[in-house]
């Protein structure tokens, strides 16, 4: 008995714990399915509640759209009725005024009528005074009808010459202006001065040397007047001929830098410096013909060019004055169907005289037509560059477009200085006036033409012979030229002796 009950009590208990747990979640899903009932009604009601929202603004909506539509209609409707309205009117005003015209063309048919029977009278009056048939009338009328056509034909024909010209005028003004507008050049400033700052004071004396034997050979050799102020830190070149005075400027650099300096190394480092600024020349010449598509230039054309880069012509750098000068042309050619390669050619030779050294009194133009005949140029390039002054007669347009690009490259404001050019002009007859004497071998202008330095060979002139020179250029000087204040004439006669130890 104790051992059914030991076993049947604690299966007793399960079954009671495991009735009270399924009680419980009966209970408690009950009242789960309540709550989401609740839930259910509430939305539904919620629901009904919007939906009855929604159709109540839906068909507010509605009505304010149907409203909006129908004034829209009426007012439509009543513009469209003013229209008609004024259309009956024009109507009407059309109908009005055709029936005008139809009077009035009545009445110019009945003025016609009347006029065809004046004509007639007339012309028989006519034929009575005048003793002439209806065909003599007939031909003398019709002979002054032709004199007047005749009359009345040259003067269309001269309207429109100048009609023709007013347009061509103002198509020419076009060209010019759309090539001054495409071509900005700058405004170069010419001087006759370079300065070479210096490191310290010391090096003053250095470039002097013993009783000024550096300065000597320096511009002895380069024909520059070397000017040292105490008061400055800085070395003064001054020569008008810019590319004695860029070999001076460069030659002095590179020997501060290199620090030694004696007549020797003086000479080495001039000639050294010669011979890169002829290089310099030459890619600058090749240069200025690469930038503007020129091909097939001679070596003695390119080098000229390039001496253009270091010459000035009423102060306007010459290089950029061609430059100019050939894009200028190239564009107005363009627009006139003219050979754009002729006018390049043509422009950048124009003025290539200026930085020809020649012993020949001629102008500058006929130095260019020289040169431009020894490399064999084309005709057309030869008038182009004797013919940019009107010294000579046009053979082409081509010709024409250079001497007008040359006008505006010159007109251009800031571009020229008279008096900068007349300066440069009596420097070189300075030199040309020293370097006619004989035993003369090298003669400069400085000190802005208020001095002349004459270097004599030593071998063909004397002592007493420089002073004749010196005094026959003083006078020849006083005959030629115009020029204020006084010229000193400073004459060279240095003998140099070179040998060598092997």
């Amino acid at each position: 008995m104790k051992a059914i009950l030991a076993i049947g009590l604690p299966l007793v208990g399960l079954l009671a714990g495991w009735l009270l747990r399924w009680m419980y979640a009966k209970f408690q899903l009950s009242s789960e399915e309540q709550r989401a009932e609740r839930l259910k009604r509430d939305a539904v009601i919620e629901a009904d509640l919007q939906k009855k929202d929604i159709i109540l603004q839906a068909q507010e909506s509605l009505q304010k759209e149907r409203n909006q539509q129908e004034r829209n209609f009426w007012e439509k409707k009543d513009e469209l009725q003013k229209k008609e309205r004024l259309l009956v009117e024009k109507e009407e005003q059309v109908e009005k005024k055709g029936q005008s015209i139809l009077i009035r063309e009545r009445k110019v048919e009945e003025k016609k009528e009347q006029l065809q029977k004046n004509i007639e009278q007339w012309q028989r009056e006519v034929e009575r005074i005048a003793e002439l048939t209806k065909e003599e009338a007939k031909t003398l009328l019709i002979k002054s009808l032709e004199d007047e056509a005749h009359l009345d034909a040259q003067s269309s024909l001269i309207k429109i010459e100048q009609e023709m010209q007013r347009e061509a005028d103002k198509k020419s003004r076009s060209i010019l202006l759309a090539s001054m507008q495409r071509l900005a050049s700058e405004i170069s400033v010419e001087n006759t001065v370079s300065s070479v700052p210096l490191p310290n004071e010391d090096m003053k004396g250095r470039i002097i040397g013993k009783e000024g034997r550096n300065i000597r050979s320096l511009e002895s050799l380069t024909g520059v007047d070397v000017i040292i102020d105490e008061t400055t830190e800085v070395v003064m070149l001054s020569c008008f001929d810019p590319i004695r005075r860029e070999i001076a400027r460069q030659s002095l650099e590179f020997l501060i830098f290199d620090g030694r300096i004696h007549p020797t190394r003086i000479e080495e480092i001039v000639t050294r410096k010669t011979s890169e600024i002829e290089q310099f020349i030459y890619e600058t010449g090749e240069k200025a013909l690469h930038e503007l598509g020129i091909q097939n230039m001679q070596e003695e054309g390119i080098i000229a060019i390039g001496r253009q880069h270091f010459r000035a012509s009423y102060g306007q750098n010459l290089l950029m004055h061609a430059i100019e000068v050939a894009s200028l042309a190239a564009i107005i050619a363009t627009e006139l169907k003219a050979d754009t390669m002729i006018v390049k050619r043509g422009a950048i030779l124009h003025d290539v005289g200026k930085a020809i050294e020649s012993e020949k009194d001629i102008s500058h133009v006929e130095l260019g037509v020289e040169l431009a005949k020894r490399m064999k140029e084309d005709e057309r390039v030869i008038n182009c560059i004797e013919a940019h002054h009107g010294d000579v007669s046009y053979i082409c347009v081509e010709s024409v477009i250079v001497q007008i690009a040359d006008t505006i490259s010159a007109a251009r404001p800031g571009a020229r200085k008279e008096s900068h050019e007349n300066y440069l002009k009596r420097l070189k007859a300075l030199e040309d006036i020293a370097s006619e004497f004989e035993g003369v071998e090298k003669a400069y202008a400085i000190q802005a033409g208020r001095e002349i330095r004459v270097i004599v060979d030593h071998e063909k002139v004397s002592d007493a012979e420089a002073r004749v020179i010196s005094r026959n250029i003083a006078k020849k000087i006083e005959e030629s030229v115009n020029y204020p204040g006084k010229i000193r004439i400073t004459m060279t006669r240095e003998t140099r002796i070179i040998d060598y130890a092997r």
